[in-house]
């Protein structure tokens, strides 16, 4: 009888959920995931090693920029089994801690990702409005202080998450809208009482995404005030444009993660198919472009690149 209520209460699996409508073209769709995640974890990986292997990127930025590879890369790799696991082999069970662990790392890197955004407009902001103190300001052991404290924010913000899932009993459906186990999924499954569920949600949504995009905004407000003040268009147009890399990976990380959201809050009659899209697009093309952007706008990060791919004495 024990077991019988322990099994009521606590699923021992979820069911994951693939594309749905096109479970039969599953192997084909497979390909551009992996495509995807190949680029990323390839691209993130090669900015890893040029920043470490090039004595003359071991600044600030570059390190937070490490930093931004690092989660981007956590984001991946919490994802990438269960998902090529059902693209690939239709296996489509997760155990119920297992389950708990993925959702845990998966917003847990999410929000890591977000603090690092913050900390490169405030490495943005020190950089434009004080050069001359840039590098006292942003010393090696405060950037790894930094680093320490958006861990521990993470840790410590998502950790009562799971507890309070363990908590409900979940005697509903046990099936999963995506191939991945998030927060706003796992707490429509329950037949009991979410309120503290959802009002924890909202609190860690708005104490993490919400204050560091409120506080990237107010960021790039004192670096406009800071560059209108100079004198030469020529020399507002170059400053600026150190600024372009980090404004294209904060609108392709909070514009996919603000849709999910709203999709989450607002759009629970819409279709499967668009909590599916957006899941993914907000998990896996950030992660992707990242380096690719960074590649492209960032001259040091794109030699380095070049010399690591060029052979040795040419």
């Amino acid at each position: 009888m024990r077991t019988s209520n322990s099994s009521f209460f606590h699923p021992s699996t979820f069911v994951l959920t693939g594309i749905p409508r096109v479970e039969a073209g599953h192997i084909w769709i497979s390909i551009p995931f992996c495509s995807l995640y190949l680029i990323s974890i390839l691209g993130n990986s090669t900015i890893l090693f040029v920043i470490k292997a090039e004595q003359s990127l071991h600044d600030p930025m570059y390190f937070f920029l490490c930093m931004l590879a690092i989660t981007d890369m956590g984001v991946c790799l919490s994802t990438l089994p269960t998902v090529l696991r059902v693209m690939l082999f239709n296996s489509r069970e997760i155990k119920f801690d297992a389950c708990l662990a993925q959702m845990f790392f998966i917003h847990c890197f999410s929000i890591m990702d977000s603090g690092v955004l913050l900390v490169m407009a405030f490495d943005r902001f020190v950089a434009i409005y004080n050069p001359l103190r840039y590098a006292s300001i942003l010393t090696n052991p405060r950037v790894t202080l930094i680093g320490v404290v958006l861990t521990v924010r993470s840790i410590a913000l998502l950790v009562p998450l799971p507890v309070l899932l363990r908590r409900l009993p979940f005697c509903r459906s046990n099936v999963l809208a995506h191939a991945f186990c998030l927060h706003p999924n796992l707490i429509q499954l329950p037949c009991a009482d979410t309120t503290v569920n959802s009002v924890y949600g909202l609190f860690v949504l708005l104490a993490t995404f919400g204050l560091d995009s409120l506080s990237i905004v107010l960021s790039y407000v004192m670096i406009i005030k800071t560059v209108l003040r100079i004198a030469s268009r020529k020399e507002r147009l170059k400053v600026l444009n150190t600024c372009v890399s980090h404004i294209c990976a904060v609108l392709i990380y909070y514009i996919p993660m603000i849709g999910l959201s709203l999709v989450y809050r607002f759009g629970k009659h819409a279709s499967p198919l668009v909590h599916v899209l957006m899941a993914n697009i907000y998990l896996l093309v950030p992660p992707m472009l990242n380096p690719i952007i960074y590649s492209i706008k960032t001259k040091q990060i794109r030699r380095g690149v070049w010399k690591m791919l060029s052979p040795k004495g040419c």
